[in-house]
């Protein structure tokens, strides 16, 4: 009988735990056939949104589940995975461990994965009560892509084993390129010191630190922002303010993401709180320098011979790191950091191992 894994996911708007399920489903070992579901949202407008969707074929599977609790989701979910002949599923986050572990179990799936990508949900008492309880009654094998969250888990389950595997990134999709010819496609001035942050703009992603912390920083360091969100307006207002109308160049979505990496000299994420975020990793495959703060899992995502970490919710303290990583050009590539510890055949063959045991 042949392999089929289902990887689950709430939603297919690109994000960091979206791009690991997409990849999960895209490197899957010869002889596995996977499929990629999404609980929330249509197909016609996620493959718009995200292109990349579109070489998934007929095996994105996307189930339009409206706002609030949706008991019925579960049988029919239960369904699609008998359809499929579904040997193993893996879920991503708490909304697919409640719908999809229960659906596997209902559709008689032995073999049942789930991946935290991150380790501050869990602080939420009534978060925890029901992660508690769902591993309790489903007994998911669990993954966390990193030692901060595994610790987390530890804290909030107890003994209940934890494996450990880190999120990888396609090594050759993110490589070093012609940083000129980037910055002309990408309409950014060719001559500046380009800092880079690719990330939703919400408030969790410190955007508005970040400006504050360029505003620091010598006129020739300009900022590139790739991604949208419910603050670009009020961020754009903000580099007004500041006197940076000139120096941040908002991108918006942007499709070609190595593209975006090519055009920068360093990539800052400035969050509040994190998992174990792939930008950096994205950016550090690509020849490019980081500075993270450190919070979650983001500092094990950071070369720690080229890279700096900041304090969160701190504009000074992240501009000192940040001008201090420019004024110090590294003699080593970051590149071997990511291509030693998180090239993604390496960690999606550590999920299909888990999923086939």
């Amino acid at each position: 009988m042949p392999e089929v894994v289902v990887q689950i996911v709430q939603h297919l708007r690109p994000g960091g735990l979206e791009v690991v399920a997409l990849d999960l489903a895209r490197s899957a070992p010869p002889g596995t056939e996977v499929h990629l579901v999404s609980l929330e949202g249509e197909a016609p407008a996620a493959v718009a949104a995200w292109p990349r969707l579109r070489e998934l074929g007929d095996r994105l599977h996307m189930l339009g589940k409206p706002a609030g609790l949706a008991p019925p989701l579960v049988p029919r979910l239960a369904r699609l995975l008998r359809r499929l002949r579904a040997t193993a599923v893996e879920t991503h986050h708490i909304g697919p461990l409640l719908y999809g572990g229960a659906a596997a179990r209902l559709a008689g799936v032995r073999r049942l994965v789930h991946v935290e990508h991150d380790a501050w949900h869990l602080e939420d008492a009534k978060a925890a009560r029901l992660h508690r309880t769902l591993v309790a009654v489903l007994r998911p094998r669990l993954v966390a892509v990193g030692e901060v969250v595994a610790r987390s888990l530890h804290r909030h389950l107890g003994r209940y084993p934890v494996a450990v595997i880190a999120n990888g990134v396609d090594t050759e999709r993110f490589r070093p390129g012609d940083v000129a010819a980037a910055r002309r496609r990408l309409g950014l001035p060719e001559t500046a010191t380009m800092v880079g942050c690719a990330a939703r703009l919400e408030p969790v992603k410190g955007h508005a630190d970040l400006l504050s912390a360029a505003a620091r920083l010598p006129d020739d360091v300009h900022l590139a922002l790739a991604g949208d969100g419910s603050l670009a307006s009020s961020l754009r207002e903000q580099a007004g303010r500041l006197g940076l109308a000139g120096r941040v160049h908002f991108l918006g979505k942007v499709d070609d993401m190595p593209l975006f990496y090519r055009a920068l000299d360093r990539f800052c994420l400035a969050s509040h709180a994190e998992g174990l975020p792939l930008a950096p990793l994205e950016a550090q495959s690509s020849g490019v320098p980081v500075v993270v703060t450190e919070v979650g899992g983001a500092p094990e995502a950071v070369c720690p011979a080229t890279g700096r970490l900041a304090p969160a919710h701190d504009p000074a303290g992240l501009a000192m790191a940040l001008a201090a990583s420019l004024a110090q050009p590294p003699r080593l590539d970051p590149r071997a950091f990511v291509v030693a510890r998180h090239e993604l055949r390496r960690v999606a063959d550590a999920h299909y191992a888990l999923l086939a045991a």
